[in-house]
């Protein structure tokens, strides 16, 4: 009988220890997630006259979407323009994404895998500029 005990208690022994060291493994609900960065939003404004073209250039510090809206027009918010995202040289905007048919409200929508310079562009795409337009660009992005 005093062997049997003899080699139970070991057994028992290890088992016990085994649960127990389970029970104490890696996994946690208490992980810990950083917060997304911040949108930043770069405002441009300015006046678009017959056949011409604006472009305002800025600086992306993370990866993830850019969104320019045109989000005002004036006088005529229905009077179509171009709205493009590029990437900017230092003195050109390589044009990337256009949408020469924007009118007030309307967004061209970019996504950016790195850090850069970028720009945005209003023009007058078809001639349609009358009279000169005043506008308010609002890009977003990290």
């Amino acid at each position: 009988m005093h062997r049997l005990i003899a080699r139970l208690v070991p057994m028992v022994a290890a088992s016990l220890a085994l649960l127990i060291m389970g029970g104490c493994g890696n996994s946690s609900d208490d992980s810990v997630v950083a917060p997304p960065p911040p949108t930043l939003t770069d405002t441009f404004s300015g006046t678009l006259n017959l056949n011409g073209a604006i472009t305002h250039s800025f600086t992306v510090t993370g990866a993830g979407s850019i969104t320019a809206q045109l989000t005002t027009l004036s006088p005529d918010s229905t009077k179509p323009v171009g709205l493009s995202l590029g990437t900017w040289n230092g003195s050109i905007c390589q044009v990337i994404l256009p949408n020469d048919n924007s009118v007030q409200g309307s967004v061209v929508v970019g996504n950016s895998s790195t850090i850069g310079s970028f720009c945005v562009r209003i023009y007058d795409a078809a001639g349609t500029v009358v009279d000169p337009q005043t506008y308010v660009i609002d890009v977003f992005h990290l």
